[in-house]
C-alpha cells in the first residue's frame, strides 16, 4: 500500500511539471495583440502584392504592338500580348485617337484574334506581324513568374500559420518567401522586355513585308512591377518583426526616460 501510494504521488508530480512546462511554452509563443497586429498590417500589405501578382501574370497586357494608321486602309492592325498569350486586333481608323500616328491603344473594339503560344506545347515559336517569337526567353520569362507567384503561396503559408499556431519562427520564413517572390516577379520582367525585343528583331523574309511597328508596356507589366516593389516592401515589414526590440529602443528612447 505504501509503494503504490509513493508510484502515485510520483506520478502527479510528473504529469503536473509536464503540464507547468507545456504551459510554459505556449506562453512564450503567443502573440501579444500588439505584435499580431502588426502582422496582420503586414500581411494586408503583401496581399496586395500578391494580388497584383496574380492579376499581373494571368492577364496580356504586357506589352502593345502597333502599326501605324498611315497606310492606305481605313483599318489598322495592332497586338497585345504576355505571358501565355498574344492577341492580334483590327480596329478602324475612325476609332482611334486623332492625334495618335499608330494603331491603337488595344481596349478599342475591333476584331480581335487570340491565341495560345504553342512553346509551352509543341514547342514552337510564334509569329506576330511577319516577326517570330524567341521562345527560350519567353519560356524563361514565364517560369520565373511562376515559381516567384508559387514562393508567394509559401509566404503567406507562413504568416498565416504564425497567426494561427503561434508559430514564431515561420515569421523570417515568411519574409524570406515573400522578398525572394518579389524578385523573381522583377527578373521576369525584365527577361520578357528582352523577349520583346528580341520579337521586334527576328524579322522574317517570307513575304509580305513585314510592317514598321511600335510598341508601349502596358498595365499588366505595371501590375507586375508594382506587385513586385510591393512583395519586397512586405517582406522588410516581416522581418523587422522578427528582429529583437532592445536596438530600436536604444535608438528611440521613451519620453519618460528623456525626462528622467
Amino acid at each position: 500500500m505504501m509503494w503504490s501510494n509513493f508510484f502515485m504521488q510520483e506520478e502527479i508530480r510528473r504529469r503536473g511539471a509536464a503540464g507547468l512546462r507545456r504551459g510554459r511554452g505556449q506562453q512564450g509563443s503567443w502573440l501579444t495583440p500588439e505584435r499580431e497586429g502588426k502582422i496582420k498590417l503586414a500581411l494586408l500589405l503583401a496581399t496586395v502584392g500578391a494580388t497584383l501578382a496574380v492579376l499581373s501574370v494571368g492577364t496580356e497586357f504586357w506589352v502593345e504592338l502597333n502599326t501605324y494608321k498611315a497606310n492606305g486602309s481605313a483599318v489598322c492592325d495592332a497586338a497585345h500580348l504576355g505571358l501565355w498569350k498574344v492577341c492580334t486586333k483590327r480596329l478602324w481608323q475612325a476609332d482611334v485617337p486623332a492625334g495618335r500616328e499608330t494603331c491603337g491603344p488595344a481596349e478599342l473594339p475591333g476584331e480581335a484574334n487570340c491565341t495560345y503560344f504553342k512553346f509551352f506545347t509543341t514547342g514552337e515559336n510564334a509569329r506576330i506581324f511577319q516577326r517570330t517569337t524567341k521562345k527560350e526567353v519567353n519560356l524563361a520569362a514565364a517560369v520565373i513568374a511562376v515559381l516567384g507567384l508559387a514562393v508567394m503561396a509559401l509566404g503567406c503559408l507562413s504568416v498565416i500559420m504564425v497567426l494561427s499556431k503561434g508559430a514564431e519562427f515561420l515569421l523570417r520564413v515568411g519574409a524570406v518567401c515573400f522578398g525572394l517572390s518579389g524578385l523573381l516577379l522583377l527578373v521576369s520582367l525584365e527577361v520578357f522586355r528582352h523577349s520583346v525585343r528580341a520579337l521586334l528583331q527576328r524579322v522574317g523574309p517570307e513575304p509580305p513585308p513585314a510592317p514598321p511597328l511600335t510598341y508601349e508596356y502596358s498595365w499588366s507589366l505595371g501590375c507586375g512591377l508594382g506587385a513586385g516593389l510591393i512583395l519586397l516592401l512586405g517582406a522588410g515589414c516581416f522581418l523587422g518583426l522578427t528582429l529583437p526590440s532592445w536596438p530600436w529602443g536604444s535608438l528611440c528612447p521613451k519620453r519618460g526616460h528623456q525626462a528622467a
